[in-house]
């Protein structure tokens, strides 16, 4: 199992990055969050703008990952950042502004 970078190096490092560069390397942390919990391999396709409920994803298993990804990102999430748009790629561009932000 891959050990995750503690949580002040991953967000001194994202802050540190260009806006283009963050939203890469977010939409990479949460896609490897979405497959993780859908089960699927590094290799398959998950589409970025298809609702997460869509791809099969449930309340739950949804809120696993917003606890995480706050955790990982020193951030919290809004539950209507989720259900109001639920796609990876809202999702991304809501961290992204987020973490540009803070």
């Amino acid at each position: 199992m891959r050990r995750m970078p503690p949580v002040d190096s991953t967000i001194e490092r994202l802050r540190d990055l260009p806006r283009s560069e963050l939203a890469e390397e977010i939409e990479s942390i949460v896609l490897t969050k979405f497959r993780a919990v859908l089960l699927m391999d590094e290799s398959e396709d998950l589409p970025v703008d298809v609702s997460y409920f869509d791809l099969g994803l449930t309340s739950l298993r949804l809120t696993e990952i917003r606890q995480s990804l706050e955790q990982l990102l020193d951030l919290s999430i809004n539950v209507s950042v989720l259900f109001n748009e639920p796609t990876i790629a809202h999702l991304v561009d809501h961290l992204t502004q987020a973490i540009q932000e803070a």
